[in-house]
């Protein structure tokens, strides 16, 4: 018996003895045929648990996926504007984690047949294609061009200081839109959903208290003329 069918097994007869749809003694010798159907029935319920999401679900994935894209676009500046080891080691973290769920996000999204929105990246450029209607420059923490043009401008401590700034109001802005799906009626009631934006939001709190900590290491900016 495979590894995955005997979790489906012990899942689903868990699941049966504790209805009392599946009593032991009723259980047939062949217990390869048992573990292929209760396997078959528990894939089909997880196809079907795919289509439990709602339309905040989608409007979440397809608008973190822009969030997270300019959270890329800032972290690529670290190494070109001189930022100390600490940020620089912050800053690939960031490109890591937020591109790996970038991926999954449209996964989701692509699944359940949605409009799957594409990122591309030219510099401070950020261009989202397709996903619908979403106003991805208007949600919570992103930067507006301004502060972005700031950011690319700043070198060395004065970018550190900027970034990290920049970076906590980004990230508060990430477990804002993870409230507000939390909050509104049945949302986030997809168990892929629901992983992703708890990670998202365990992984975005925490950054921004070690940013918040990085802040205060850093040396004072020296005064003006």
């Amino acid at each position: 018996m495979s590894t995955r069918a005997s979790i489906s097994l012990l899942l689903l007869l868990g699941l049966y003895i504790g209805t009392g749809s599946l009593h032991a003694q009723a259980l047939p010798s062949d217990t390869n045929k048992v573990s292929t159907d209760l396997e078959a029935l528990f894939w089909a319920r997880q196809d079907s648990a795919r289509t439990a999401y709602t339309e905040a679900d989608v409007a979440f994935m397809a608008g973190m996926i822009g969030h997270h894209a300019q959270a890329l676009v800032m972290s690529r500046l670290a190494p070109t504007n001189g930022a100390n080891t600490q940020v620089q080691t912050l800053a690939a973290r960031i490109i890591n984690a937020q591109t790996d769920e970038i991926v999954i996000m449209q996964r989701w999204l692509r699944q359940r047949g949605q409009p799957v929105p594409e990122v591309h990246i030219d510099g401070l450029n950020l261009m989202i294609h397709g996903g619908g209607e979403h106003d991805h420059l208007h949600m919570p923490g992103m930067l507006t061009d301004r502060q972005l043009h700031e950011l690319d401008e700043a070198q060395g401590a004065a970018f550190d200081r900027l970034f990290l700034t920049y970076m906590i109001q980004h990230h508060s802005g990430a477990v804002t839109m993870v409230d507000d799906l939390f909050a509104t009626d049945g949302a986030a009631l997809d168990q892929a959903a629901f992983k992703l934006a708890s990670d998202i939001n365990v992984d975005q709190i925490t950054e921004i208290a070690r940013m918040e900590l990085m802040l205060t290491q850093l040396p004072e900016p020296e005064p003006g003329p």
